[in-house]
């Protein structure tokens, strides 16, 4: 394989297996907006509830295909998309994005994630980035107004988790069952950092540039564990972290995502500070490389425990971690790092059959149907990023 071959077969996968499942068979016509799940397996539950992260990161995705492909469908899934985010999940008495709807489109779960805020911000301003609409950046504008007002630790550095609809103190800020309920994280963290970046290239206000240069060195000063490379993933507020667990997909997906942030900020010293990083950290997530190629997913050090599943989201990360290596760095073996674990994607994580991708193959080699092929969390978007930076990257 070359980066010829390699950037021809992620389009097609782009073009003929990834977009049209998102609008051939999420497309809710009967309630507006998209479907909530869809199993692994590939059976539709049209009665699920729409969570706000899949639905911005669906806008996300065909704002940046209308961008570099232009084409007319890709334009109106994506302004379909905008009208439910701007129509629906925005708070309008109280700014915010509402976690979720219910499957007519009615607020269902109101708190306010931060996480999920930060991606509507990703998708809103790639919207504008696409088509020059003056509401999506408004609304993007909007809201890293509400991150920065209500989110923003001004003491002690960092965003908090989450809040109520009202922006109140709220218990549980756990992202999700899998997390611990700490105050700040490093996955909130690293997506504050990616839309504010996206969000930068459109709006060069100065608040803007200070605070993604902020954002950049709490993850070189406080996020990144300077001894092995790899990002300590939960915090208390004084940025004390108890949890020895390892995220490789986190890791080469942030040395990546901080490098573009850097370059995007255009600060010669903040680069010189970040670049020798960004091999770092991408070193010690090749720990998680298998013989394969692939990446497994985490490792608990204190119980001596490895999660070997390859997840969908990781290896997606895996290509466009090692691609920017290569590119910027002129690192060979990553580029054959990138080769091999493609040659993994396409022999075992797509789903030629059905559309789309699985959620993961497990360990011993088996597919993993258990988990969504379309959902809360199983979106189009590592997956098509992947395919859309090497294809931006690669003219």
């Amino acid at each position: 394989m070359n980066l010829k071959s390699l950037r021809k077969e992620l389009e097609e996968e782009l073009l003929t297996g990834i977009l049209p499942f998102w609008m051939q068979q999420m497309t809710d016509e009967k309630n507006g907006g998209f479907y909530g799940r869809i199993t692994g397996s590939g059976t539709l539950m049209p009665e699920t509830e729409k969570g706000a992260i899949l639905n911005a990161r669906i806008l996300w995705t065909f704002s940046a295909a209308y961008r570099l492909l232009k084409r007319e469908e890709y334009l109106a899934t994506a302004t379909r998309t905008k009208r439910v985010i701007i129509d629906r999940f925005y708070d309008k008495e109280y700014g915010g994005i509402y976690w979720s709807l219910d499957y007519k489109g009615s607020p269902l779960d109101t708190k306010k994630q931060i996480y999920a805020i930060g991606f509507a911000i990703y998708g809103l301003s790639e919207y504008h980035r696409a088509t020059g609409d003056a509401e999506a950046l408004e609304y993007a504008v909007r809201l890293f107004e509400d991150i920065e007002a209500h989110s923003f630790d001004p003491v002690k550095n960092g965003y908090c988790e989450a809040l109520t609809r009202q922006w109140g103190e709220i218990a549980d800020m756990r992202l999700s069952a899998k997390d611990e309920n700490e105050r700040k994280t490093m996955n909130t963290h690293l997506h504050i950092l990616e839309p504010y970046t996206n969000l930068y290239c459109v709006w060069k206000d100065e608040r803007l540039k200070r605070q993604l240069h902020n954002l950049v060195e709490l993850f070189t000063d406080k996020i990144l564990n300077i001894e092995t490379g790899h990002l300590k993933l939960f915090f208390d507020d004084d940025w004390h972290s108890r949890y020895n667990i390892v995220s490789y997909g986190h890791d080469i997906e942030a040395s990546w995502l901080l490098h573009e942030a850097a370059l995007v900020l255009g600060d010669k010293a903040l680069l010189d500070k970040v670049e020798p990083l960004v091999e770092f950290i991408a070193a010690a997530a090749d720990e998680g490389l298998a013989a394969d190629g692939s990446m497994m997913y985490e490792t608990f050090l204190d119980k001596r425990l490895t999660d070997a599943d390859r997840h969908w989201w990781v290896q997606a990360e895996n290509v466009v971690g090692h691609i920017n290596l290569y590119q910027h760095f002129d690192d060979e073996v990553a580029l054959q790092k990138a080769f091999r674990c493609w040659d993994f994607i396409r022999e075992h994580l797509i789903d030629r059959k059905r559309g789309e991708w699985y959620w993961s193959v497990r360990a011993d080699g088996t597919v993993n149907t258990d988990d969504d092929k379309a959902g809360f969390w199983k979106c189009p978007y590592h997956n098509g990023r992947m395919c859309l930076e090497i294809m931006e990257r690669f003219p």
